[in-house]
This record gives structure tokens, C-alpha cells and sequence, in this order.
């Protein structure tokens, strides 16, 4: 039935195979180096719809998400310096990258190139990449809860600010995104990180996380079990992990998750330019 589905796309390049590829080796890098370290991370969003639908990759997938608490996302990029393999792979975010515009880290297969369409002009090191999302504690008291998600609403609209400015077709959104592109990066990443060290450093029954950044319809977070209760799952003939509560976690991102979606809405984000290794 899946093949079928498949086969019925008629658009999925013979290279989306290929760089699936690269970005599973990427994974299974990650995985080496956590289970050794003892660092629990988790394979969230259309990586783990994948692994439970697909077994795999969704077939028009051509990204995949992995989620750590801070502090063991802070624990994996200081054991990078040395575990990572450096003659593949880079990891990249604000400390490494000073041009790097997000709130959350990517392993870059070195060598590569990857750029989506409309960040052509950004200066940062491409690259295939696996995306690594940082999840902090956010406040049990709702009315706050709210509050500190729009902070961090407004916070990744500033870093999209680089390409908003250019990209936006509406043109009230367009001057906001160059009014907003004035603020240097260091401030913003300064003042971020000051208001996560201090939500992090609350911790109580109640507590939950979100794998920055949140997204319309999933601001108010997730249950922190979801983040320290881990369990082992197939993905492309490897063994990665995984929330324990991951069908609690796909009805609450997809809700029917097993149905396929129309083929229409069966896309990959639009590349500017690809290039895998060289063999």
C-alpha cells in the first residue's frame, strides 16, 4: 500500500534518496556519540511520523529533527570538539558560526552543499544538515507560559529577519523584518539565552519542555516526560531514540497521523542548490 502511495507522487527526485542518505549517516554519528556520552536525545517531528509510518524516511521528506533537553544539548556540543568526526562533519550554531542565524544547532556534512531557496544571500557555512533542537523549561502558570512564548515568537522572527527582508512579499511584514534586522545577533542571542538559563533553572512538577522554536498550534510546549523518558526505534535498519510517549507525541503534532496526506501536500522544502560528496 505504501509503495503504491509512493509511486503515485511522480515527483520525488532520484537525488532525494541520496541526500536522505547523508543525513541518516548524520544520525547514526549523533547516536554514536550519545550513547557513549550518556546523553538522552530524542527523533521528534516528520523523523518520527517517519520511523513509525514509514519505517524510515516519509518518501518526500528531505530534513530530519532531533530534540535534546539544554542541558544535554550543551553536554553534546562541548563533546563535539573531539568526538565528532571532523573530517565529515561540522557542528554548527551561533558559537561556531558567527553568521548562523538560528535558535537551534545542525551537524553539516562538510564537503556539501545544501541552500533553500530565498537564504542564497546568507552568509553562513552550508551544507546537508541534521537539525538539533535545544527543548528548555517554559512556565506552569499559563498566563506566563504565554507570555514567554511570544518572547519566543518575536525571538525567531528577528533571526528570520535576515530573510524576511528579502523573501516577504507582503510589504507591512517586509519593513518590519528590516526594522527588526537591525539588532545585532550577539544581543539577541545574549538576551535569549539569559531568559532560557533562567527558566531552566526552575524546576517543578508541572514542568515542560518545547523543542525550540514553537510553531503555531504547538507554543504551549510538551510534557517534560516526553524529553527524559526515552525508548529505542527503527529508523532506516537503525535503532534510534525516542520519547516513550512517541503516539502521544504524534497524535498531539499530527493528530491522525497514519493517514497519508494529499498528494499535493506531499512536498520537500524548494532548494536553491544541492551537492552531495564526492565519491
Amino acid at each position: 500500500m505504501e509503495n503504491c502511495e509512493i509511486e503515485d507522487l511522480e515527483m520525488v527526485p532520484k537525488e532525494l534518496r541520496e541526500l536522505q542518505l547523508v543525513i541518516l549517516d548524520m544520525l547514526i554519528e549523533l547516536d554514536k556519540i550519545c550513547r557513549k556520552h550518556n546523553i538522552k536525545y530524542t527523533i521528534v517531528a516528520g523523523t518520527l511520523l517517519g520511523a513509525v509510518r514509514h519505517r524510515g524516511f516519509i518518501p518526500w521528506d528531505d530534513d530530519a529533527d532531533v530534540a535534546m533537553l539544554r542541558e544535554d544539548y550543551i553536554k553534546f556540543r562541548d563533546v563535539c570538539e573531539t568526538e565528532l568526526d571532523a573530517d565529515k562533519y561540522f557542528f554548527q550554531d551561533h558559537t561556531t558560526d558567527k553568521d548562523y542565524r538560528w535558535g537551534y544547532a545542525r551537524i553539516r556534512r562538510k564537503n556539501t552543499k545544501f541552500i533553500r531557496k530565498g537564504q542564497e544571500h546568507l552568509k553562513m557555512r552550508t551544507g546537508i544538515f541534521l537539525d538539533i533542537f535545544p527543548s528548555d523549561n517554559i512556565p506552569d502558570f499559563y498566563p506566563s507560559r504565554l507570555l514567554h512564548c511570544f518572547f519566543c515568537f518575536v525571538f525567531r522572527k528577528i533571526l528570520y529577519s535576515e530573510v524576511g527582508k528579502i523573501t516577504e512579499k507582503n510589504k507591512l511584514k517586509k519593513i518590519l523584518y528590516k526594522i527588526l534586522n537591525v539588532i545585532p545577533l550577539d544581543t539577541i542571542f545574549r538576551v535569549f539565552e539569559k531568559s532560557a538559563n533562567k527558566h531552566n533553572a526552575k524546576v517543578t512538577k508541572f514542568n515542560r519542555t518545547y523543542a525550540f522554536p514553537p510553531r503555531a498550534g504547538i507554543w504551549l510546549g510538551t510534557p517534560r516526560v516526553w524529553d527524559t523518558d526515552v525508548t529505542d526505534i527503527w529508523f532506516e535498519g537503525h535503532l534510534f531514540s525516542t520519547t516513550l510517549y512517541y503516539e502521544r507525541y504524534l497524535e498531539w503534532r499530527f493528530g491522525d497521523y497514519m493517514r497519508f496526506p494529499p498528494p499535493e501536500k506531499r512536498h520537500w522544502h524548494p532548494a536553491a542548490l544541492i551537492e552531495f560528496p564526492k565519491k
